[in-house]
């Protein structure tokens, strides 16, 4: 199967004869190996990933005002700010599971909470939100369609 046609093929699994499983891969050249496939990932896991990438880094510049603004110590709000980002970040690598959206829901509330410290950040946390809900509806929806075509392509072509 080229890769045009795999790329055309509802079916993710679908390999060419190198890579089925029931034939033994060609040696490679020593020092080099085979990858290991990646583990399919789904429109709502995807679209909440890159909605906590973006507010991870979004949150380089609410850290800036408050610094700038003196509101807090400067270690507080370099070090709140940083810690915030790399939680989003890791969190954003946790969307696959059911227990990392809802730390996800959770950072969610969190950004919003941050309005106490800076009002501005009640509106950026709103507008992050409504981004989390719509990317949480529409993902669902993309994966219930997504798993509707492969069955109906898997009953069509008997796999």
């Amino acid at each position: 199967m080229t890769d045009a046609s795999r790329a055309s093929s509802p079916d993710p699994d679908a390999t060419d004869a190198a890579g089925s499983a029931g034939q033994e891969l060609p040696p490679l050249p020593k020092g080099m190996r085979y990858r290991k496939p990646r583990r399919p990932r789904g429109a709502r896991e995807s679209l909440l990933s890159i909605v906590l990438v973006l507010e991870a880094i979004m949150f380089f510049f609410p850290m800036l005002v408050v610094y700038g603004k003196h509101e807090i110590p400067a270690g507080w709000a370099f070090g709140g700010g940083l810690g915030f980002m790399v939680v989003l970040a890791i969190a954003s690598r946790a969307t696959g599971n059911r227990a990392g959206v809802w730390f996800g829901w959770l950072l969610q509330v969190a950004i919003l909470a941050t309005g106490l410290v800076e009002r501005f950040m009640f509106v950026v946390g709103v507008l992050f939100v409504a981004m989390w809900v719509y990317c949480y509806v529409k993902g669902g929806q993309l994966d219930r369609q997504n798993a509707d075509a492969r069955a109906a392509w898997e009953a069509e072509n008997g796999a």
